[in-house]
């Protein structure tokens, strides 16, 4: 890979200028440089050099000094001097405006609390993983601000496949989700005292249903309002894809954004080794990759993919998809499943894919992913292309991971944060992480998502094993396949009537984000 690409196509010599590194590396889309910034701005000292530290701050990952990530516009910078306040139009955020035209947040003050009438609370039980729980909730602020009920504080899936017993305070920063949100929706921990007392004693009967997957506004108010009137409270089974893609009014779309990059932000522990592992992985290297290599016991259950698997591990395999009710799917031909392109790649078929794709051998890669099924046996030819694959366990002390070692979806968020942070973020299936990192990272200024064709991929890898193409034809038919798939600006695709078929909200939120200037 040309790093040089990533950077983009630079004429001019010498330094690369802040305004280039924002340009090239993503400054937030919705932040408003002024004229003048590049006329005698002040730098300070941690942001002189052109280098991984100064790129990070810039960004607003890993952090130097003053500088550190606040979620939603604006970013921080240093060197603030002058200040003035002013409320941010897009999302009614309190900020404040330095000499040099950046608009600061101001962690004083808190947003005005919007007062209403509260029709009824709102009760969630989030189902999935990490990444499926963080678009329901998300969704789930959304609908309870249009029906203006009172949302209480998730509870996160403690049944799944995955079966973590964390809490949402467990994970996300629950001040922060509160307080962030206070001028839209009212968000509370617990019920009322008095009102749990009422459900205890049967005076109030909690409404408890899954709500109809991929619904609009108008299924929520003609069907879900008038029942959160009659029972004050209702209970969601179900969090996941309960929110149609497309249809909705563009402000409700920015709430979506706004819960999804700001609101929910990690807790301060998730947070610190979050930035701990981006600080290790950019002392080792100027640039690296974030690989969400998705071959993990859970995702070839699921789907039904065993292919470069033994006999035996198939039959495993098989048994699990049956021990699990809700995967309602059961039979399941796994060849036929791969040449959908339905299957995650193999290590192997990873390796081949990013050497293809010209990333070096000395690319540093960082596996976002929890225990590949088959351990280190399928691990050995994608570690011997690229020698330098590490991952959390490889960069972080057992006492670092300790805490967070039993619950799969805080290890997660784990390499959420560094998928966020990495140069490239490589995903080998589209599951929710992958279109929800692909997403954000859209948000964080359209930084490069290289996102497979794995149908494609399929064709061409069988056909380059099986010795009837050439390498140089397998990498160039490797790389046209994907000149158009590097997360750049592009209009989410709808088709009416098929929600599972088009893009998905929260892989392109479109409404969010500030195309003209990547154009």
């Amino acid at each position: 890979m040309d790093w040089s690409s990533i950077e983009g196509n630079r004429e001019k010599k010498g330094p690369v200028t802040d305004l280039e590194l924002l340009h090239h590396f993503g400054a937030h889309p919705h932040l408003v440089l002024l004229q003048g910034v590049e006329r005698g701005r002040r730098r300070c000292s941690s942001t002189v050099k052109v280098s991984g530290a100064r790129r990070a701050c810039l960004l607003g990952f890993g952090s130097c000094n003053s500088c550190q990530y606040g979620g939603l516009p604006p970013r921080t910078l240093p060197c603030s001097t002058e200040r003035s306040l002013a409320v941010n139009s897009i999302n009614n955020v309190v900020t404040e405006d330095n000499a040099l035209g950046w608009t600061l947040p101001s962690p004083q003050r808190k947003l005005p609390r919007r007062v209403y009438r509260s029709n009824g609370y709102l009760l969630l039980y989030c189902n999935g993983g990490l990444n499926q729980m963080r678009a329901g909730i998300s969704d789930m602020v959304t609908i309870a601000r249009h029906l203006n009920m009172t949302l209480v504080v998730p509870e996160l899936d403690k049944r799944s496949f995955w079966a973590d017993k964390s809490n949402f305070e467990d994970i996300f920063d629950v001040d922060h989700f509160i307080d962030s949100l206070r001028d839209e929706v009212k968000i509370i921990k617990n019920l009322p005292k008095k009102l749990i007392r009422d459900i205890d004693n049967k005076i109030v009967k909690v409404h408890s249903m899954p709500p109809v997957s991929w619904s609009n506004m108008a299924y929520y108010l003609k069907q879900i309002l008038p029942l959160a009137r009659k029972h004050k409270v209702v209970r969601f089974l179900k969090t996941d894809t309960r929110l149609a893609n497309n249809g909705l009014p563009v402000e409700l779309q920015k709430l979506r954004c706004r819960v999804n990059y700001d609101a929910l932000k990690f807790n301060q522990q998730i947070e610190a080794l979050g930035e701990r592992l981006i600080s290790i992985l950019k002392k080792k290297t100027e640039n690296f990759v974030a690989l969400h290599l998705r071959y993990e016991m859970d995702m070839l259950a699921f789907s039904g993919c065993s292919h470069g698997c033994s006999e035996e591990e198939a039959e495993e395999l098989t048994r699990k998809r049956y021990l699990v009710e809700w995967w309602k799917e059961k039979e399941i031909d796994p060849d036929e499943r791969r040449l959908e392109g339905r299957c995650p790649l193999t290590p192997e078929e990873t390796a081949l894919i990013l050497k293809a794709l010209e990333f070096g051998r000395d690319t540093t890669i960082y596996i976002a992913a929890g225990t590949i099924y088959g351990g280190e046996k399928r691990m050995a030819a994608l570690r011997d292309a690229y020698p330098n694959t590490v991952d959390k366990e490889m960069l972080l002390s057992p006492s670092d991971l300790e805490p967070i070692r039993s619950h799969s979806n805080q290890m997660a968020a784990l390499d959420y944060l560094v998928s966020l942070a990495s140069d490239v973020f490589v995903p080998t299936h589209d599951g929710n992480m992958a279109k929800v990192v692909e997403g954000h990272r859209r948000y964080n200024g359209f930084r490069k998502s290289i996102i497979l064709d794995r149908k494609t991929l399929v064709e061409h890898l069988d056909l380059y094993q099986d010795g009837e193409i050439s390498w140089d034809q397998f990498s160039n038919l490797v790389q046209q396949a994907h000149k158009d798939h590097m997360g750049q600006p592009k209009e989410r695709k709808v088709i009416q009537g098929q929600p599972k078929v088009e893009d998905y909200f929260y892989a392109n939120p479109q409404e969010c984000l500030n195309h003209g200037r990547y154009l």
